[in-house]
């Protein structure tokens, strides 16, 4: 009799739970962001999300959270109900770098987040300005290792991704640059294309746009293949710096704890706005590679970029209260 019951128990348990996947969503989803509306991170949202609610067959409403380098909105997510509801788009700042910048994080990426789906990979471009006699990243080394000190580098602001990546680049090959932090990319673009500063580091889209302007000079880009909107631009490794691969990335997460059929469920609603073509398109446009990887495989990453990050960020000294 007990074991009758015990077994109705548990088809009962499964036939609820087949049920609630079934049903997932019923409502609508929330995607925080902990950036302001109109930046990079808010276009992605607005290019995958319009998609998803197809997929889903729910609203799916975009909640801007900015403060602290996105992790006030981190920590609304972290500590909300986890069931599916409210997901955060992260950048590579808010998954892996914030860990190591900020003294008092109140989450931690690995611990407080189930990852969902990877959804695109971002390379940036290294760049000069044309006041510069150089033509090829070689000739950049080369003229910057005979001038120790007398290169400055300008960035958005310490410790983003423009401040890291020229910091990997010193460290892969000996360079001696002084930072100059602005307060964003806007004043640090003016400075250099005025030769104020003389190297940088930016997303593609902007990137391009000043290149083919002849108003800064591309020397090279920082993923491992060329980029479709600097096509005669190679990459840092065909450039002959071995290895030299530096990538940043958008994703989705949603609280620890989240069901792996509602995970699940959610990775591949994003799988399959991936692989439309419109939408792959679109995000190249926007200076982002379309690069899924699902719950499982993203994990995986995170756990694998974490340290490759906060090692960049120690050797930087970057720090945020």
């Amino acid at each position: 009799m007990n074991i009758a019951r015990k077994g109705i128990a548990a088809l009962l348990w499964l036939t609820a739970s087949a049920a609630a996947l079934a049903a997932f969503p019923d409502k609508p989803i929330k995607v925080v962001i902990g950036f302001p509306a109109g930046g990079p991170l808010d276009q992605h949202a607005r290019l995958l999300t319009d998609r998803l609610q197809a997929v889903l067959g729910q609203p799916v409403i975009v909640d801007y959270k900015p403060g602290a380098g996105g992790s006030v909105g981190a920590e609304a997510v972290a500590k909300s109900a986890p069931d599916g509801y409210t997901l955060m788009l992260a950048n590579t700042g808010v998954a892996v770098i914030n860990g190591a910048l900020y003294a008092k994080l109140p989450y931690n990426t690995l611990r407080d987040f189930t990852p969902i789906a990877r959804t695109a990979m971002q390379p940036l471009a290294l760049l000069v300005t044309p006041k510069l006699p150089v033509n090829d990243l070689r000739q950049f080394v080369d003229y910057a290792r005979a001038r120790p000190g007398q290169i400055n580098y300008g960035s958005a602001g310490n410790g983003g991704i423009s401040h890291l990546v020229p910091e990997m680049f010193k460290s892969a090959t000996g360079l001696f640059m002084v930072h100059i932090p602005y307060r964003g990319s806007a004043p640090a673009f003016t400075d250099l294309m005025g030769g104020q500063v003389q190297f940088m580091a930016e997303s593609i889209p902007q990137a391009a746009n000043y290149h083919k302007q002849g108003k800064v000079r591309a020397l090279a880009v920082t993923s491992a293949a060329r980029n479709p909107a600097l096509p005669d631009v190679p990459t840092v490794i065909e450039a002959g710096i071995k290895g030299f691969e530096v990538v940043g990335f958008y994703g989705f997460l949603a609280p620890a704890g989240t069901p792996k059929d509602v995970v699940a469920k959610l990775s591949d609603a994003f799988r399959q706005v991936l692989t439309s073509p419109e939408v792959r398109e679109r995000m190249v446009s926007q200076g982002a590679d379309p690069a899924f990887l699902g719950s499982e495989d993203f994990a995986r990453f995170l756990a694998a970029e974490t340290p490759r990050w906060d090692k960049a960020v120690k050797a930087s000294g970057a720090k945020m209260d």
